[in-house]
């Protein structure tokens, strides 16, 4: 039974192949894919500026459709983690005959609320952090942060741009710091791959992860009735709060939500949580 893993970021990449090892291999076939513009997805975000406006969830949506009828799938079930879990609702609201079931993790719809959450009001929470990530993102008056990061990230001052990496690479790491499995020290020690998550972040962020009007995720959840989902989140999450999937079930009928108390944005429980899903939704097939 094919089994569909999207990675989180935007930009966070596959990794090293962790997600494989989730399910049971001799009764699931794990299918994953790097994004457009980051891992060993290519060219790499930063070496083409150009189509940048061309990185968008529609676009996403399409190579996905593209990656399952190469395989010759008629029908999956669909995994996300973070951004993940956006994506895998964008692509289900989309193609929801194509979906045997949604299981996801630190759930988010990428919503405007939900960046001006992470960006702006958690600052309440760490006002050192937030006053150094707000210094530092030079933003003209009246500009929103997210707005003022993705425009210098994918400005022609690639000096600049890799400052703004860093400074947003700090807040990254300053956010999840209540999670339990938080490590202190910067997300990413690699130029390449901090400019790739920090510019396909505040792209997608700075963009309402091309999700408004008409395409807005929790108007349309309901569109998902008899799908069977699965919301796993952590109570500790404080980068995304439990509202998001608790507003999403309510408006779901056929999904569950999971709650893990002792955990943050993710974390070993989860995603047992996460294989679990999983098996119940092929048994109830």
């Amino acid at each position: 039974m094919p089994v569909l893993y999207l990675h989180g970021g935007p930009g966070g990449a596959l990794g090293k192949g962790g997600y494989r090892r989730r399910h049971d291999p001799s009764r699931f076939w794990t299918v994953g894919l790097d994004q457009r513009g980051c891992g060993k997805s290519t060219p790499i975000v930063q070496d083409d500026l150009d189509h940048l406006t061309q990185n968008t969830t529609q676009a996403l949506i399409a190579d996905l459709e593209a990656l399952r009828e190469h395989l010759s799938i008629a029908k999956w079930i669909v995994t996300g983690v973070s951004w993940g879990s956006t994506l895998a609702l964008a692509y289900a609201l989309k193609h929801p005959d194509r979906v045997l079931g949604i299981a996801l993790v630190a759930v988010t719809t990428t919503s405007r609320g939900e960046v001006q959450w992470i960006t702006e009001d958690v600052g309440r929470i760490f006002p050192e952090a937030w006053k150094d990530f707000s210094d530092s993102a030079r933003a003209n008056p009246g500009e929103r942060l997210v707005d003022a990061y993705a425009r210098r990230l994918a400005g022609e001052d690639r000096d600049d741009a890799r400052h703004a990496a860093l400074a947003w690479d700090r807040w990254e790491s300053t956010h999840i710091a209540l999670d339990p499995s938080w490590q202190p020290g910067a997300m990413f020690d690699d130029e390449r791959q901090r400019m790739t998550f920090a510019l396909l972040v505040t792209h997608y962020w700075s963009n309402d992860g091309f999700l408004t009007g008409a395409q807005e995720i929790v108007s349309r959840i309901h569109e998902l009735d008899g799908i069977p989902g699965h919301l796993i989140h952590g109570r500790r999450d404080i980068s995304g709060p439990v509202v998001t999937p608790w507003k999403l079930h309510r408006l779901w009928k056929s999904s569950h939500l999971i709650v893990v108390e002792d955990e943050g944005h993710g974390g070993p429980e989860s995603m047992q949580a996460l294989s679990r899903a999983v098996e119940e939704i092929a048994a109830g097939l």
